[in-house]
Order: structure tokens, then C-alpha cells, then sequence
């Protein structure tokens, strides 16, 4: 219960291009152009949690692109977590629709969708069960255009899917895959830490020229609420956000783990330490300045996530950043000691 309230104060608290050498088309619109977007977003909307954000997100993609399509187990009675709801009785069952019960079936037909100009929207009902696609996403989606040189793509397809521990699911419905797609040059992976982030990056994911995996933190499903914008908006890819200034530590996560990091800057805050806490939002590709930034002042930086530790994908942050930053860190630990 005390979990349950601090997530929601946290759900109505985080309210609110830059791109590596990867295998990447610019979007057509531009994050420059919604960035814009995002400035002017007026602070009016409903109360929301998680789940009816990213329902009012694929009802807003279906609505206006006839292009569009989700599909995936049980999604047209509305998906184990209702994120679908209504959305097959509203645009039909040749829109919104089921598939049998193989995730790299429905991974393929994603890509075959995609290749034809559609937005495909792809579900896998849970991030543990999407390892049999591994081979469609890492030799298929990710490669599709490199592989063609440039005449063919499949950037219309998306895949959500719910990750994250949720304190009762066991070994094969808690795990937190992320990073192994962080390995892959040709596809983008994005994790929103909240309601209102959710719908604007699940529309930026959706219109991308990019294959995409949504990772949707199911934790924060009914316990983050917040206002969420009832307009059509996106938010920008591969720009991360300073959700807390301060200058003694950079701390950086993503989806539900920013709730858990934002207590902790308030427990830190008591004892005098100023905290910096920056959601990166976009894991591939990252943006490595304002992370690079915000370590260049505090001098000190700590990662954290609720996947795996070894081979996770902290470490690439880290490695990245002490490339950048290592006479400023080491000046930092100077200090600390005394040198």
C-alpha cells in the first residue's frame, strides 16, 4: 500500500537529436519538430494511468492513419493488461486483431506488414516470451533496410511489449531484456518512465521510420497516474531529460526504475547531497551529451536499472561516459579524498 502511494505521487510528479553511428533513417518529421510540439503541449487533459495512456496512444495511431494495424495474443478483447480495450470494436477486427500463440510468427508478419508501407503495431504479451523472435528482430527487422541498400524497410513496425517485475510473477514474467537488444545496429529501444512520456513516445515509436521495441514498465500500469494531454502529440527519440537539477551526483535510469530513483534524491537531499536525475528514455540510440553534461558538473555518476548487471546495458553508460569524462571524475574523487 505505501509502494502503491508513492508510485502515484510519482505518476503525477515526473509530468512533463541526437544520434549515434548506427544504421538509422532520420524520422520525416523531425525531433526538432517535436520537440516543438512537446514545448507547446497545454497542461490540459484527463487523469490517466499507464495503460489508458498507451490505449488512447493506439487508439490516436489507428484513427489517424488507416495504415495502422495492432495485433498480437488476445489483443482484440483488450490484451491480458487492457491496453487494447475497445480498439477492435471501434476499427474492426481487420485492424485490431489476434494472432496464434507464436511470438516470431507474429514478429514476421510485423516485418512483412511494415515492408508494405503499414504501420504494423505488434504486441508480445510479455518481454519474457519475446526471445522466440529474437532471430526476426536482430537478422530480419534491424537489417531489412542495410541489407537492401536503402530500397527497402520495414521502419513501420513497432513491438510493445510489457517488462519489468511486478512482485509475483515469477521467473518468466519479471525479467527486464533490454540490453540484448541494445546490441543490434537498425532498430531503436524505448522505455517511458510515465503516463503523459508514454503516449508521446508510443506515437513518436509508431511514426518513426525505425523498427522499434516499446518496452512498457507493467509495474507502473494502474499506479502511475498523471495528466495526460487528450490531444495527438509526440514526444522526441534519442533525447534524454533533466527531470531534477543538481550538482554533487548525475543519476541516470529509465521506465519504472526513475520512480525509485527520484526517492532516493529526496532521501540524499536530507543528508545535503544535490542530486541530477536524468531519464534517458531512449536506450538505442542514446543520448550520451546530456548525460556527458550533467557528469562534466557533478563530477560523479551512478547507474541504475532493474535488469541483470552483468552485460547490462549500465555498463555502456559508464564505459561511455568515463571515455568522456575521466580527468573530470578523477578530480571529483581528488576532492572527495582530500588528494
Amino acid at each position: 500500500m505505501v509502494m502503491a502511494t508513492s508510485l502515484r505521487r510519482c505518476g503525477r510528479r515526473l509530468v512533463s537529436s541526437v544520434f549515434n553511428n548506427r544504421e538509422f533513417s532520420t524520422t520525416c518529421q523531425g525531433n526538432k519538430v517535436i520537440q516543438q510540439q512537446h514545448e507547446q503541449l497545454q497542461e490540459t487533459g484527463k487523469s490517466l494511468n499507464l495503460c489508458s495512456a498507451i490505449n488512447q496512444a493506439l487508439h490516436i495511431a489507428l484513427e489517424t492513419d488507416p495504415r495502422s494495424y495492432v495485433f498480437g495474443e488476445d489483443v482484440s478483447f483488450g490484451g491480458v493488461f487492457r491496453c487494447t480495450t475497445g480498439l477492435a470494436e471501434k476499427f474492426g477486427k481487420k485492424r485490431v486483431f489476434n494472432t496464434p500463440l507464436c511470438e516470431q510468427g507474429i514478429v514476421g508478419f510485423g516485418i512483412g506488414l511494415a515492408a508494405m508501407d503499414n504501420r504494423a503495431i505488434a504486441e508480445i504479451q510479455f518481454a519474457d516470451y519475446i526471445f522466440p523472435a529474437f532471430d526476426q528482430i536482430v537478422n530480419e527487422a534491424a537489417k531489412f533496410r542495410y541489407r537492401s541498400g536503402n530500397q527497402f524497410n520495414c521502419g513501420g513496425l513497432t513491438i510493445r511489449t510489457p517488462y519489468g517485475a511486478v512482485g509475483h510473477g515469477g521467473h518468466y514474467h519479471s525479467q527486464s531484456p533490454e540490453a540484448f537488444f541494445c546490441h543490434v545496429p537498425g532498430i531503436k529501444v524505448v522505455v517511458p518512465r510515465s503516463p503523459r512520456e508514454a503516449k508521446g513516445l508510443l506515437l513518436s515509436c509508431i511514426r518513426d521510420a525505425n523498427p522499434v521495441i516499446f518496452f512498457e514498465p507493467k509495474w507502473l500500469y494502474r499506479l502511475a497516474v498523471e495528466e495526460v494531454p487528450d490531444n495527438d502529440y509526440m514526444l522526441p527519440l534519442s533525447e534524454a531529460e533533466v527531470i531534477r537539477e543538481g550538482s554533487d551526483i548525475t543519476l541516470v535510469g529509465w521506465g519504472a526504475q526513475l520512480s525509485i530513483m527520484e526517492q532516493a534524491c529526496f532521501d540524499a537531499e536530507k543528508e545535503g547531497i544535490s542530486c541530477e536525475l536524468i531519464d534517458l528514455k531512449t536506450l538505442i540510440p542514446w543520448d550520451k551529451e546530456t548525460v556527458e553534461a550533467s557528469v562534466r558538473k557533478t563530477g560523479r555518476l551512478l547507474i541504475s536499472h532493474e535488469a541483470p548487471v552483468t552485460g547490462g546495458f549500465g555498463a555502456e553508460i559508464s564505459a561511455s561516459i568515463v571515455e568522456r569524462c575521466f580527468l573530470r571524475i578523477v578530480d571529483a574523487i581528488k576532492a572527495t579524498v582530500n588528494y
